[in-house]
């Protein structure tokens, strides 16, 4: 593949080569600028208290930015993961009523059309897969394909079942539903542990905001009361530091808090 992001296949579908590499569109690039902007400007004026602050801040943008891309990977396969259960359960459908591998498979896609927009994921892999399957690619390694993309544990999982039991005649449909039960619990779990932190998160986010809150009001409240800090080598150099350690504590919580199955 020429392409290590993305590829194209004739049928104007645009699959996802590898999941771990996120592009942003237009929109969402323009937001995080915005905000990494911002957030330079908020911090050169609450720690330095001039423009060169803030434009010795502003390249971090970037590093903003590229960070982000973590969330949005996770979040990504997080939401395969749930749709490739619903397909899942379209395929077991679609197998009980006496289709083949390959029939079932294409119903599957077709009965996903129902469920979701035609440019969600799920809908483009069973696309894929459907298309590769008339181009006579065997069943097992488009499967094998499909989680080597997207490097989800559940998805990988289930190709190297799939193709031991294709090929020594085992219980497909009961592999279907060990697998999809598998997710189903998953997603039970997530909900649960999303639930339970969300309280925590909130207040971790708070805290993160309480120094920047702290200086603001110090500022207001007490005009002068922080000027030993600014203009001068010794105080841009403690300022410095107490937001080196500022950016290690909101780094160090978000960790802290980004629980996932």
């Amino acid at each position: 593949m020429a392409n290590k992001s993305m590829l194209y296949l004739t049928k104007g579908i645009k699959l996802i080569d590898n999941y771990n590499i996120y592009h942003y569109n237009k929109n969402e690039l323009s937001v995080l600028i915005i905000q990494g902007i911002f957030l330079c400007i908020l911090l050169g004026y609450l720690f330095y208290n001039n423009i060169l602050g803030v434009l010795v801040l502003l390249p971090f943008t970037f590093l903003y930015v590229k960070n982000k891309k973590t969330y949005y990977v996770l979040n990504r396969k997080w939401q395969l993961t749930k749709e490739f259960k619903d397909g899942l359960s379209s395929l077991i459908a679609a197998l009980n009523a006496g289709y083949s591998v390959e029939n079932a498979i294409s119903q599957a896609a077709n009965d996903l059309k129902q469920m979701y927009e035609k440019e969600s994921l799920i809908i483009t892999e069973f696309d894929t897969i459907v298309s590769k399957l008339q181009m006579n690619q065997n069943t097992e390694e488009v499967f094998h394909d499909f989680g080597e993309r997207s490097d989800v544990e559940d998805i990988k999982n289930f190709a190297d079942v799939f193709k031991t039991a294709k090929r020594t005649g085992g219980d497909i449909i009961r592999i279907m539903r060990s697998t999809e039960k598998t997710i189903n619990d998953k997603i039970e779990v997530e909900s649960e542990i999303q639930t339970l932190i969300a309280g925590k998160r909130l207040e971790v986010k708070i805290m993160n905001g309480m120094p920047c809150g702290i200086i603001l009001f110090l500022r207001v409240s007490s005009p002068g009361f922080l000027d030993p800090l600014y203009g001068n080598l010794s105080g841009v150099l403690i300022m410095s530091a107490i937001l080196a350690v500022y950016y290690g504590i909101t780094k160090a919580t978000e960790k802290l808090t980004d629980i996932r199955v």
